[in-house]
């Protein structure tokens, strides 16, 4: 059974779950879906067609399912969808999509969003992401499964960002990050791998080395950024670490490849 304080105002038409927890002073519009265990603090907001997973908790203030900040948005109909087990701390604040995307922002299961952050229209985070305090995702911004993303970073419209990267921070990103990148500065720049976080995951030793020496080759002065993806392709292939680094790459986005200082997308 639900508990909703009785200064909580919840729309006619908003579906709640079993052991849902409504605080004082909250909103929660009509086409909101609250799985069963959410638990939301006093002062949120939740508006729009906002689904919000089992077991996630959302702390004072945060704002979800209000209209995108993106003047071509004309009103059309669109979505939210937040995974289990999420923590949404203080001032977060999360936009729907637009018709220039796919009407679609996600956030998947056991994230957390820190104070303030920003996860705009038509962004696609995935899974046990951590966004620390004023984390500023532009809008159609993709983040991989296990990314780290230190306090104060932005990251530009379109970027991609892949798994198990690293972004320090205050670090202002505006091209895409390999996956088990580790990026600083603004503009950012690679600056290695993600080690810690790959030894936290468990990730044995013998892949740390190969993934390491791909790296290496891979973001060389030696000739251009194609011909060495040619190269690691036929030293590294079938080494799985390293495949999820050149399908990235070969997948291609709105933006250029972060390298590291001094290397150009040559």
């Amino acid at each position: 059974m639900a508990s909703i304080h009785p200064t909580a105002i919840v729309a006619d038409g908003a579906v709640i779950g079993n052991d849902v927890t409504i605080g004082p002073y909250c909103v929660v519009g009509p086409e909101v879906v609250l799985a069963d265990g959410v638990w939301v603090a006093s002062h949120v907001v939740l508006e729009g067609h906002t689904e919000i997973g089992s077991g996630t908790r959302i702390y004072p203030f945060a704002s979800l399912g209000t209209p995108p900040q993106d003047l071509s948005y004309k009103g059309e109909p669109n979505r939210i969808v937040i995974g289990s087990n999420v923590i949404i701390r203080e001032h977060v604040t999360i936009n729907p999509g637009t018709a220039k995307g796919h009407l679609l922002t996600t956030v998947g299961d056991g994230c957390y969003l820190m104070v303030a952050c920003h996860v705009a229209h038509d962004c696609q985070v995935g899974d046990h992401v951590i966004l620390s305090n004023n984390v500023m995702l532009g809008g159609h911004v993709k983040v991989g499964d296990h990314v780290i993303m230190g306090g104060g970073a932005a990251v530009h419209q379109f970027v991609r960002i892949g798994n198990h990267a690293f972004v320090s921070g205050v670090t202002g990103v505006g091209e895409d990050v390999i996956p088990f990148g580790n990026v600083f500065g603004n503009r950012a720049k690679l600056v290695g791998l993600n080690l810690v976080g790959l030894k936290r995951r468990g990730f044995d030793r013998e892949q740390i080395h190969t993934l390491r020496k791909a790296y290496r080759y891979l973001f060389s002065n030696e000739g251009t950024l194609k011909e060495r993806l040619e190269d690691v392709t036929n030293m590294f292939g079938g080494e799985p670490l390293v495949e999820l680094i050149l399908d990235f790459i070969r997948a291609g986005g709105e933006r250029a490849v972060c390298t590291p200082w001094g290397q150009g997308q040559n």
